[in-house]
This record gives C-alpha cells, structure tokens and sequence, in this order.
C-alpha cells in the first residue's frame, strides 16, 4: 500500500487538529528514538509516529489511519527482530509513554499498560515478593511477549506469560475500545492469548503474579565437544522435571570465543532445594566437566535485568525458529555443526524449555496451540554493521533447514518472520480456523498486521 505525500500531509493536519500538536512526530530527535529498535538492521520509517499517552491518543490515530488509508503498526517494547512495530510510510502508534504498572497485592494482579517493558512489570511486582511470567530478558515489551504466547523461565511452574493474562482493554479496528476477558468479549479473549497484535491495539491488560521472594539461577557451560553426552544426560534430568524448574539450553560461544554447550536453568521452588548439592538444579553440574557452573540466589526481577546486557539494541539480528521434541542426538549434531559454522561470535542457538504448567493448558483453550513438552529453538544470527552482512542470514537459514526434519510442523509466531512461508500455515494447528473467524469478526480490513497469521487452515490439520 502506497499512500501519496498530500494525503499523509493532511493526515498530519487532523492528527494535530485532534491532540497536542507534540504528540504527532515527522522528524527530529524525538522521531529518532521512536524507530530506533532493537534489531538496528530494520529499515522501515513511518511517515508519522505518534506518541500515545492515553487510550483516546490511541483511538484518534487508529482512526485517522483508517480515514486516511495509511498502514497502521503498533510499536510497544521494540523488541521485534523483523521490525513490524514499525509501519514503512505509514502511521505508528508508539505506546511506550503508556507504560504505568499498578499492582492490586492482595488479588495478586497487576495492571500494565500497552507500552510497559516486562523490567517494569519485574520491579513493580518485586516490592511485594511477587513475579510475573515474562520472557528471558526483561527489555522486552510485555504486551507483544504476552499476546504471542510468552515463553519464559517460570513457565514450568505457572505456564506462558499469554496463560497469565486475565483481561485487557482493546482498540479495535473501528475505532470502538472493548474490555474482553473470560466473560466478556471471550472469542477476543482467546485470540489474544498467543494470536499477538492481529485484533486490535491493547492499551492495558491484567496478569496474574505470583508469589516467589526468590529464584536460584545461573548459567552452566560445557566444551562442545561434550555435547552429545551432555544433552543426553539431561534428558534423563527433563524427563522427571520438577515444574519449578525450567532449563533454557543452547549453544552461545563462551569466555574463551568458542562455541560451548550452555544450559540456563532457573528453580522457582525453595531456594534451599535449588541450592542442594543432592538437587535437580546442581545436578546439571555433573552432566561432563563444566568449563562454567555459577549460581545466584535473588529476586526474579534482578536475575533478568542482569542477562540484558547480554542482547544489547542496535545490533544487526536476524532469528530463525523451530519446535523441537527433545535433545535428540541428531538435533544436538545440527546444533555443534550449525556452531562450528557460525559467520559472527555473536551468534548463538537458544533453545526454550516448554514442559509443566505450560504443557498442561488443553490446545483448545487458547489461540496458542503446541501444548505438547517441547524446546523452541531460536537460531540467532547477530552482527554489527558491515558490508557482507547476507552471510549471516544464509547461516541462520541453513541451521534451520538443519532442524527442521527433527522438529514439529509451524513454530513460534512471536519469532517467527514473514519469510517463513512453510511454517506458518501450521502455527496455530487446530486453532487455526476459530482464529481466522475471529480476524474476520473484529478486523475484517486487515487494518491489523502483527506476527504472522496463516491464509487459510490446511486441510487435515491437526494441534500438533
């Protein structure tokens, strides 16, 4: 969609017509910042980046975008690697002033508006020995981690962030704001809860907390070429997993800048059984000879501000994904092959633990559907700016195809990119045709662009 420069000027004019001329941004400083994403390798500006303060601000621009033609995109966290907070010529909705965070201690719930980052959400539930279910790092928007599923460490003990959202307030493609939740607006609601930002802009929603004063956490590394007897011995510990434990897996390269078997396990439980040399958490020590074994013992909230320096923004990053079974032999020989490969020190595999609490919710409850125990991979290319940058992308690419013969039909849609042609129609599996319904429902322009949706359902598709 192409919209001519006098319509995007005259879109400009009612905009400031309708709110305070400095929330409606063409250029400068303030421009800058809010299309400066994560991913620094993203190209895409819009013609006009308004900063919403409120739910009517929100209201106004989805309105006016829609009288005016103009691609709409909502940027919350920023942290999308393929970009799609940000609308290319056209308008973005830029939610991060709406970032309050409001904690009801006793329901144990907090209210987070559309633009909060999952930090915010961590230190505000932190004053109370409370924790959300967030993702790994916490620079993360939590609308768009949470409406796409929401894959974390505490996700063993109380499922994904998207299983923790009880209710939210909605812009709908008309202009018209909704409250949905189990009993009003439900088909929304289910959408919602790993359909990502393909119904409407959510301005504020209500999660679930829950009460753990501290986790026990850290990171052990192995050599590589211990692999293939670590990953097997873990297996053995995931198979009797405790729900409070959640060990993210990967291969990222180590103090040495060579590629190293890492496991990342965070215990929710009982710091004393997470600190027992006797406990599942230690075990993971004595899986080979670790090169690496550091624990801490603190709050949620500290453990994952402190990996945020590990995934700084403006770098170059391209992500490829895939649902893996288990640490078979054959996946971990894609994973020390595709490291020795590796065209950046900054690239690395991160492979999700999905099992417990999260494995438990039925396929049908929510949008989001692979509720069998699983690992989603993320294959991370990362780089700083250069010339010969499409090499990065080939390896992201053949890591992938790599995985792909081990791994389930579709993938993660909070992940996964628009190129991703042959993983997209199965997603959602079973879910795939209520959730179309529900698009055609709500948004039947397509006014709404977020993380991908399948065309259609295929034909004898299953959940999984």
């Amino acid at each position: 969609m192409t919209v001519d420069s006098p319509t995007r000027q005259r879109a400009v004019a009612e905009l400031k017509r309708l709110l305070p001329a400095d929330r409606v941004i063409t250029g400068g400083p303030e421009y800058a910042a809010g299309t400066a994403l994560w991913n620094g390798a993203v190209a895409s500006r819009p013609a006009i980046l308004l900063r919403c303060t409120s739910t009517a601000e929100v209201r106004a621009g989805v309105r006016t975008a829609r009288a005016f033609g103009l691609p709409l995109s909502v940027r919350g966290g920023g942290h999308d690697w393929a970009g799609r907070a940000l609308s290319d010529d056209g308008l973005t909705l830029d939610l991060t002033p709406m970032c309050s965070v409001h904690i009801d201690v006793g329901a144990r719930r907090a209210t987070v508006a559309g633009g909060a980052r999952a930090n915010r959400v961590l230190a505000a539930a932190d004053r109370y020995g409370l924790v959300a279910a967030t993702g790994t790092i916490g620079t993360l928007g939590m609308a768009g981690l949470t409406l796409g599923g929401g894959y974390g460490p505490l996700g063993g003990r109380f499922g994904l962030a998207a299983d923790n959202l009880t209710g939210a307030e909605v812009v709908l493609a008309d202009g018209s704001v909704v409250w949905t939740d189990a009993e009003h607006e439900p088909d929304l609601f289910w959408a919602l809860r790993g359909g990502g930002g393909n119904f409407g802009v959510v301005t504020s929603m209500e999660i679930r907390l829950h009460a753990v004063p501290a986790v026990v956490t850290g990171m052990v590394l192995y050599s590589l070429r211990q692999a293939q007897k670590v990953f097997a011995r873990l297996e053995d510990v995931l198979s009797d997993c405790p729900d409070a434990l959640t060990v993210q897996t990967g291969v990222i390269n180590g103090p040495q800048g060579k590629p190293m078997a890492m496991l990342w396990p965070t215990w929710s439980g009982e710091p004393v059984v997470g600190t027992d040399p006797a406990g599942p958490v230690q075990r993971l020590t004595r899986l080979g000879t670790a090169a690496v074994a550091e624990f801490e013992t603190g709050s949620f909230a500290a453990a994952i501000a402190a990996r945020d320096t590990m995934f700084p923004d403006g770098r170059y990053v391209t992500i490829r994904t895939r649902s893996l079974p288990r640490h078979t032999p054959e996946v971990v020989d894609a994973l020390v092959q595709g490291a020795k490969a590796m065209t950046s020190p900054l690239s690395a595999f991160s492979l999700h633990h999905f099992h417990g609490a999260a494995s438990r919710v039925p396929w049908s409850e929510t949008a989001f559907a692979l509720r069998k125990p699983h690992m989603m991979a993320e294959v991370i290319a990362v780089w700083t700016p250069e010339k010969d940058s499409g090499r990065h992308a080939v390896w992201a690419d053949a890591a992938s195809a790599a995985l792909e013969p081990h791994a389930f039909a579709g993938g993660y849609a909070n992940v996964l990119g628009p190129e991703a042609t042959d993983q997209i129609p199965y997603v959602y599996g079973g879910n795939t045709a209520r959730l179309l319904a529900i698009k055609e429902t709500v948004d039947p322009d397509g006014v709404f662009q977020g993380i991908p949706l399948p065309q259609t359902a295929p034909h004898a598709l299953s959940h999984g």
